[in-house]
């Protein structure tokens, strides 16, 4: 579904945001204070999509589309100002979806939902937590978070000494929040039906309850001796 995005802030993190949800054929408006920034952002984004002003200005909110926009993103290096652009996104624009990026972790505490934030984006605590979730599965890749990270997609190799290698999916012990979505095997997707037996060397992809990826992880990973 097509949707209009509001960002505020056109450094990289914007810039990137930006070309990514244009690929997706979403209709894009980012504004930047910088004059110099916002040249920038005219050479590699639409020109028309591109406005320069100060975000926390509601004049210059009203000026970008902000009535018009199903989301606005707040990614600016200043935490103070993207709180601001939440607030009023959400309070004196009551735009459906705000999302806030967090430069400063001792700063996160204050983006709540009573400042107007529904998705809180700390860059710093993501990469750590992720960096150690990776370390601790071993060769599960995790593939995407949804629901604010309580649930994951995930792919696994099925180790040859595994617990499930050799048998059906319908005789799988899966922890109770996990559910396989697909199987390739050698370049070819499989559905996971009762009946698919899992072979050594298959790519599971499942969704799983953060709480339960170690579990699954033990399921398809190497067996410990």
């Amino acid at each position: 579904m097509e949707r209009h995005v509001l960002i505020v802030g056109g450094g990289e993190v914007g810039t990137e945001l930006a070309l990514l949800l244009l690929l997706g054929k979403h209709q894009v408006t980012v504004i930047e204070v910088d004059p110099e920034q916002a040249a920038r952002l005219r050479r590699v984004l639409p020109a028309n999509s591109v406005k320069g002003g100060n975000g926390t200005d509601p004049t210059v909110l009203e000026a970008a589309g902000i009535r018009r926009a199903q989301v606005v993103a707040a990614v600016t290096g200043a935490d103070e100002t993207n709180l601001v652009v939440t607030s009023l996104a959400r309070f004196a624009f009551q735009v459906p979806r705000t999302i806030a990026r967090v430069r400063t972790p001792k700063n996160a505490w204050m983006f709540t939902s009573a400042m107007g934030v529904d998705v809180a984006l700390n860059q710093a605590d993501l990469l750590a937590h992720l960096i150690a979730e990776e370390m601790s599965l071993g060769d599960m890749m995790t593939l995407l978070k949804l629901r604010k990270g309580q649930y994951s997609l995930v792919e696994e190799r099925v180790a040859p000494t595994a617990a499930a290698a050799g048998k059906a999916v319908r005789d799988l012990e899966l922890p109770s929040e996990c559910v396989f979505t697909a199987v390739i095997r050698a370049g070819q997707l499989l559905l996971p039906r009762p009946e698919l037996v899992l072979q050594p060397g298959d790519e599971v992809l499942a969704l799983v309850h953060a709480a339960q990826a170690e579990q699954l992880a033990a399921l398809l990973g190497q067996a410990s001796e």
